[in-house]
């Protein structure tokens, strides 16, 4: 008989990291799954997220994905043929140095699979271990492009940035002559996706420019003008934080939101009141929101997550169950097999078809167009039209480790 059991280690929580679409979350170390039982030893599967920390909401909707992906993916049972999978979780607050940390703990202990990673800063961190260390690594919502490829046994449960971009550039068609400008925060955050747009949309043939506003700016009507004068074809924004319905709100009145097509990310449920009146005239490019397709994994996730709401990062822990099955079912304990059992696979997730790309591990995905509605706290999202994995698949890169 199979006994199941739930065990927490708690790891100290430091909170840190400012809130950036390349971040994670973090959470608490516990044990999801069951031990062995009928005498088969348990494959043991350590998760390092955030479970604290400025992204403890991503994480959140992490795990919430990842069991649900593990019922789904083992037929509710937990196990892969007679061995139980025996899930720790640890909370690396979205610190680089906890996660590493405890991915050398749990490999000390015996454990072949890692997974997990909200943040970009952990990902590129625990990448180098699991391959120093011969593990499997499958990251999560870590949007940073240089997860793809870091090694031959790091691998990803989410989309990356350029996946986000392409997306973005859907929305103009042909962006060869067009003018495109970034409207983003000064700092790191900024700095990622003005170099996104200017490698993807510049690349294909725009003309990149950018307006860029200090992180703790609270009177926008300067910026807006500036937006104004470059007569873009395309806005993209990247903003966090706080001052985003201001932001938004100035965009709004000074006439931008109408003059041209303004698209940014639609982040988790929550910040969407952020958008107030301004967010029926916004384009979103969305990794996903609840309704975005309709795939028995994503019938099967509602059915599991508490509320029944799906939100943005859920796909991203149902796909890392559904990857760390299938790499017991074709390798056990031997993570050579496991590697060469994920390279190349073909999957329906929540978001629809899945492959991971052999030569650099990239997780091609649909992604999404879509628009807001609503008023006050109750708002809703719709599909405008869906994008394939080939559609937006990042350039093939080559192996690096």
């Amino acid at each position: 008989m199979t006994v199941r059991t739930t065990r927490r280690v708690f790891l100290s929580a430091a909170t840190m990291m400012a809130a950036a679409l390349v971040a994670t979350a973090c959470g608490s170390p516990q044990d999801t799954a069951s031990g062995g039982g009928d005498g088969a030893a348990p494959v043991r599967v350590g998760l390092v997220y955030s479970q604290s920390g400025a992204l403890a909401s991503y994480g959140k909707q992490y795990i919430e994905g990842f069991r649900a992906g593990l019922d789904f993916a083992t037929r509710g049972t937990g196990k892969v043929g007679d061995r139980a999978i025996e899930v720790t979780e640890v909370d690396d607050a979205g610190d680089p140095a906890k996660a590493v940390s405890a991915a050398k703990d749990l490999i000390g202990k015996g454990t072949k699979i890692i997974a997990g990673s909200t943040s970009s800063g952990v990902a590129l961190q625990v990448a180098p271990i699991a391959a120093q260390n011969k593990v499997l690594f499958v990251s999560g919502p870590a949007a940073t492009d240089a997860v793809t490829g870091a090694n031959r046994y790091t691998f990803r449960s989410g989309r990356q940035s350029y996946q986000d971009v392409v997306t973005a550039k859907s929305f103009i068609g042909d962006p060869t002559g067009k003018k495109v400008v970034v409207f983003a925060q000064d700092g790191a955050f900024g700095d990622a996706n003005e170099a996104a747009v200017k490698a993807v949309i510049g690349g294909a043939g725009a003309t990149v420019s950018s307006v860029r506003a200090p992180a703790s700016a609270t009177e926008f009507t300067p910026f807006a003008s500036q937006i104004s004068a470059a007569k873009p074809d395309l806005l993209f924004v990247a903003w966090a934080g706080t001052t985003a319905p201001a932001m938004w709100q100035t965009l709004d009145q000074q006439g931008v939101l109408s003059a041209t097509t303004v698209v940014t990310g639609l982040d988790i449920r929550a910040s969407w009141p952020t958008f107030g009146a301004a967010g029926a005239k916004i384009s979103f490019l969305s990794h996903w929101f609840d309704g975005a397709a309709d795939t028995e994994a994503a019938k099967a996730a509602k059915a599991k997550i508490p509320g029944g709401t799906l939100d943005l990062f859920h796909p991203d822990g149902f796909a890392a169950a559904q990857m760390v099955v299938r790499a017991v079912e074709q390798g056990g304990d031997d993570v050579d097999k496991m590697i060469a059992g994920l390279e190349g696979w073909s999957f329906e997730g929540v978001k629809g078809p899945m492959t991971i790309r052999a030569e650099d591990h990239a997780l091609l995905q649909p992604m999404f167009q879509a628009k807001l509605a609503g008023s006050g706290s109750a708002y809703t999202a719709t599909t405008q039209k869906s994008l394939t994995g080939d559609e937006t698949a990042p350039p093939v890169g080559q192996m690096k480790g």
